[in-house]
């Protein structure tokens, strides 16, 4: 039998500009998608495929999130919250957040996007207890490119992310398993992006990859929500 899954970072500290005017009043992970916020279909997979703790990163509208969701219990989690806006001012980007939250975080750990939907997807513990005794910095979900990014980030040559002159016919999905190292020299507060540390993972050689089975929604606009969930 598999051990304990891992702690799991959820990212929820962005504006969602492209979702405005819905996210002027409220955080996007707080938009509600078939009656709940999308960001609790995250909290019950997690719960669900055996993660206890949980860090969620916050920046704009933070007081919001810990008045919806509490300290996690009503999941069988429990939930830190990593405010930036408090601290920081602002939001720290992706890499910026991970930086941030790793003193809550274990050698390896999960980071997902509060702001997908993915219905289907299994954070396997057995999966997450193998690749803490590997030695690569990450390993990313991919999807076929969407309308949004057709040039398009990397390309999977068996388990390995390459990023070249090739094509690129997969995007990151916003879903990982994570080392810290990966993230290794970022100073807690700095902002930065994550493409970065998973170009250089890659061209290392340290950047694993799967396919993501299973439908993938990339919530941007108004639009692509009422699209999902008409009758929200």
């Amino acid at each position: 039998m598999p051990g304990p899954n891992l702690t799991a970072l959820i990212l929820a500290a962005g504006r969602g500009e492209r979702m405005r005017p819905l996210t002027d009043a409220t955080p996007k992970p707080l938009l509600p998608v078939h009656g709940k916020p999308m960001i609790e279909w995250q909290l019950e997979a997690l719960a669900r495929d055996g993660v206890r703790e949980v860090v969620i990163n916050t920046a704009w509208l933070e007081e919001q999130f810990p008045a919806a969701l509490g300290d996690g219990r009503r999941w069988g989690l429990s939930i830190r919250y990593s405010m930036e806006g408090r601290d920081h001012g602002g939001a720290l980007e992706t890499a910026g957040g991970i930086a941030k939250a790793l003193r809550w975080l274990g050698e390896s750990f999960w980071v997902v996007s509060g702001d997908i939907v993915i219905p289907g997807f299994v954070f396997d513990p057995a999966l997450a207890q193998a690749f803490a005794a590997g030695s690569d910095d990450a390993v990313i979900w991919l999807v076929p490119n969407p309308d949004f990014n057709t040039a398009g980030d990397f390309r999977l040559d068996g388990d390995r992310v390459q990023r070249d002159d090739g094509p690129r016919p997969l995007t990151y999905a916003n879903i990982a398993l994570v080392r810290r190292c990966l993230v290794d020299g970022l100073a807690p507060g700095t902002p930065a992006k994550l493409n970065r540390y998973l170009f250089d993972a890659a061209a290392a050689g340290r950047l694993a990859g799967r396919l993501l089975e299973g439908p993938w929604h990339n919530l941007g606009t108004p639009q692509q929500l009422a699209a999902l969930d008409p009758a929200g």
